[in-house]
């Protein structure tokens, strides 16, 4: 799964496909709406990587499904899950996706209870 910000500058997805090919076109359909979207990238080979630059329009908190399409054949050559946060994740750091960040504000103090035994 490919991590990638709500944002309008451009970003870049490194993946190992099936065929090496610069001439791609990314089919990306929203989970959500079910809305699918062509975008025809720049792409370069890199290190045993294709690196795809482009601009997406991603909505927060969404996931997408990604389709890499070689035109020249009009072969998938590359499948993915896309999911949009603007939260930094780095499981390096120990920083990971929470749904209640900044929501959840977790009550300090005394959490013991007592149970009372009523005897009749």
């Amino acid at each position: 799964m490919k991590h990638l910000f709500p944002t309008s500058d451009e970003q870049t997805i490194k993946i190992i496909p099936r065929v090496y090919t610069t001439s791609i076109v990314l089919k990306l359909r929203d989970d959500s709406s079910n809305e699918i979207v062509s975008i025809t990238p720049t792409s370069s080979i890199v290190k045993g990587y294709l690196e795809i630059t482009s601009v997406f329009d991603f909505k927060e908190g969404r996931f997408y499904d990604l389709k890499v399409i070689d035109t020249t054949n009009d072969q998938i050559i590359y499948r993915d899950k896309i999911f949009c946060t603007a939260q930094l994740t780095s499981q390096a750091n120990n920083e990971y996706y929470s749904v209640n960040k900044d929501e959840y504000k977790p009550k300090s103090g005394n959490n013991d209870f007592i149970i009372l035994w009523v005897n009749v």
